[in-house]
């Protein structure tokens, strides 16, 4: 027997996680956890309807980029031309995009914030909607636990002395620093539970549900935001194959086949809300799938390298995962894996996989498996979220979505001595005799940690009980609200595509969801009808500049006293009162719908200098945060030193003018110190008067003088933050 095999055992038998091979968990809800709300972006697929779509119709999202593409965005021109170069990424477009306005942050604030921080401002938001949550009045205690990777504009901002002098260094830390990722949607948001930035390279938005999952079981939080992004830079780049390196030397990931060769980088992020099943079917929470259980091991030192995977472990995390669901494995029927398209990951990863899925006996049919990594490329951070809502879609749409780029399987992994088969077409996903379906799903991070989840379908909702007699339509009031007047009439077209569409909510559980699951903003609309047809014409008259008939006698109301009720609720949203909503309708539950269209600006983000050149912002007109505020200081030091000397401000000096011949002397230099002390925190020693430079010169001087104390700030960030702490 194999080591991996005997651990296997070894763990089925252990009394302690209690492995019988159950067939049937689907009526216990105490240990289970809903995903009740989602949000990603990911290469190709700027929304999950979009993401879903590709993944079903076998898209391979990956990007390969021309010369000038590349050229445009800053690559040293030698490099395209170089034969190793592969100018192929999981390219997610927008990036360097953000609906700043929303979130409070200035032009300036935008700008240094990292793109990564931006995107999960709003996929966090997006994903607390789609759960029937008003983002900004989550009133259950709600936990943060989100991961990134490393970024291009963090590295540049650590290293750009005019940003740290301008902003200061801890702010610049701040702004960047992936540790405080999830700090910043608990400060937006107002969310009160823990709030933690995870971090186990690729497997860390998967670790990152696994650490929410149990906070929800361990009672820490009553709803939980998980997920992850990586996006190294906003810039269209490759990458650089070497033989025998992780990189595909032809820019396409083929998971399990014979023409394996290494993964592809890419760029995404995802958020998943969860919370204690029990809570989301007693509080009618539109519940997506359960996830039954979850697991959490490292390697340690059992594998040949740092960087290697090992079996072992990866084996206990998927056994234990199905333990903790009350599960065995065999109960599978598909398994989303890490896999990277590696000769030495899917080897590894499939014996692991091998070994589990037969502990407790074989599956009686071959279990399906596949990889996202072949459509959108290995995401870094944001790969085990990006699978985990592959996984989630697939239980949803009960269809299986393919492995792209896939012709023969390997013939080194010997898949027909394994329980599997790799999904390579989309196919239906029949409920099985007996139970839901159920998926597992894999990630793997470099180091070692290694992370499986259990995934079933969510359960079926009790049907109403139909009346004796058909009631009168019901009219309903749809409030909406959104910042500016463009994003109202989005919001609309989209509301009303979703309630043509032929699984359209309820226009009960529509306006509730509405009414109780939306920030309140200050433009304001509202429509009434008395069924889907009905709203879905009255929100398109709205987009379009219509009369929306919300002041006609409606034939189809329930009672002209009820309509005049709503139509009183209506005129006082759109004065932006408290509106006292009627109260929901018996069984009425909040469902997914249109999420909150963004208006995103560009901020663009920092980039790193090339050799022989000086780190660049990528924002329009260079103007980003440490440009802009680079000029705001010169012109203001040059104002002062005018003030001093008595210049008139409407006759600018010569640019020759020096400060001894526009009348300087020791003792103006000594006031001037003084008001640089005050007025901007700057010391300069009384020296720089005494050198003959124009005012021009000293004025950037000066500037200059700001910026190296505040790169030298930067060495002390951790007591300038205690500072601030005790100033408070």
């Amino acid at each position: 027997m194999t080591e991996p095999a005997r651990r296997a055992d070894e763990l089925a038998l252990d009394p302690d996680l209690g492995f019988e091979a159950e067939a049937e968990a689907d009526t216990d809800t105490d240990s289970a956890i809903a995903v009740v709300g989602m949000s990603g972006r990911f290469p190709g697929a700027p929304d999950l309807h979009t993401y879903w779509a590709n993944l079903r119709d076998g898209v391979c999202s990956l990007t390969d980029f021309t010369e000038a593409e590349l050229l445009a965005d800053g690559a040293d021109p030698e490099e395209p031309r170089r034969p190793e170069y592969v100018p192929v990424k999981g390219y997610l477009a927008g990036a360097d995009r953000f609906d700043a306005d929303l979130f409070g942050f200035n032009r300036t604030e935008a700008a240094a914030l990292d793109p990564q921080h931006r995107l999960l401002l709003e996929t966090a938001w997006a994903a607390l909607e789609d759960a029937g949550q008003d983002p900004l009045a989550v009133t259950a205690r709600t936990g943060v636990y989100v991961g990134g990777s490393s970024t291009e504009h963090m590295l540049a901002a650590q290293t750009d002395r005019a940003l740290a002098a301008s902003l200061g260094a801890m702010q610049v830390r701040i702004l960047t620093d992936r540790e405080f990722l999830a700090p910043w949607i608990s400060y937006r948001l107002g969310l009160e539970g823990p709030s933690l930035t995870v971090q186990s390279a690729c497997s860390t938005s998967l670790t990152a549900v696994h650490l929410a999952a149990q906070a929800l079981l361990l009672g820490e939080c009553d709803t939980a935001l998980a997920g992850g992004v990586s996006v190294d830079t906003v810039r269209r780049h490759g990458y650089v194959h070497h033989a025998g390196g992780i990189f595909s030397p032809d820019g396409r990931c083929r998971p399990f086949d014979e023409r394996s060769g290494g993964t592809v980088p890419g760029s995404g992020v995802g958020v998943v809300v969860l919370r204690r099943l029990s809570d989301a079917l007693a509080d009618g929470d539109p519940v997506r799938a359960v996830l039954r259980g979850s697991a959490l091991t490292n390697d340690g030192a059992t594998k040949v390298g740092f960087t290697a995977p090992g079996v072992e472990q990866q084996t206990a995390a998927i056994v234990e995962a199905w333990s903790a669901a009350g599960l065995a494995p065999s109960a599978a029927q598909y398994v989303e894996t890490h896999g990277t398209a590696t000769e030495l990951g899917d080897r590894i990863e499939l014996a692991a996989a091998t070994a589990a899925f037969t502990t407790g006996g074989a599956p009686d049919t071959p279990i399906g498996i596949g990889s996202v990594k072949s459509n959108i490329g290995h995401l870094d951070a944001a790969a085990g979220v990006a699978s985990f809502i592959k996984a989630v879609l697939m239980l949803e749409h009960a269809t299986l979505a393919p492995t792209v780029n896939l012709t023969t399987p390997h013939p080194e992994l010997a898949l027909d001595a394994t329980p599997f088969r790799v999904v390579n077409r989309t196919a239906p996903w029949p409920r099985p005799a007996v139970g839901p379906r159920r998926a597992g799903v894999s990630s793997l991070g470099i180091g070692g940690t290694n992370v499986h989840v259990v995934l079933e379908q969510a359960p079926d909702r009790p049907t109403p009980t139909a009346p004796q007699a058909p009631r009168p339509a019901t009219t309903e009031i749809l409030p909406l609200s959104a910042r500016t007047e463009e994003a109202l009439t989005t919001l609309a077209t989209r509301l009303a595509t979703a309630l043509r569409a032929p699984d359209a909510p309820s226009l009960t559980d529509t306006a509730h969801t509405l009414r109780t699951a939306r920030t309140p903003l200050d433009v304001r609309a509202y429509v009434l009808a008395a069924h889907p047809e009905q709203a879905a014409d009255r929100l398109t008259a709205l987009a379009e500049g219509r009369p929306a008939d919300n002041w006609e006698e409606d034939p189809e109301a329930d009672g002209l006293r009820e309509l005049r009720e709503l139509r009183e609720m209506g005129e006082l949203w759109l004065k932006g009162g408290s509106v006292p909503w009627p109260e929901p309708a018996p069984g009425a539950r909040r469902v997914s719908l249109p999420t909150y269209p963004f208006e995103p600006r560009s901020f663009g983000a920092l980039t790193l200098p090339r050799p022989g050149t000086t780190a660049r912002t990528d924002t329009p007109e260079d103007t980003g945060p440490a440009a802009s505020a680079r000029n705001d200081l010169t012109r203001a030091v040059s104002a002062l030193l005018a003030e001093a000397l008595g210049l008139d401000d409407k006759t600018p000096p010569a640019p020759e003018t020096t400060y001894f011949s526009a009348g300087g002397d020791s003792l103006t230099a000594v006031h001037l110190v003084g008001r640089l002390r005050d007025d901007f925190g700057i010391d300069v020693p009384i020296t720089l008067f005494l050198e003959e430079l124009t005012l021009q010169e000293l004025a950037a001087r000066v500037v200059e003088s700001k910026e190296a104390d505040g790169a030298a700030g930067a060495e002390d960030s951790l007591d300038a933050l205690l500072a601030e702490f005790e100033a408070e």
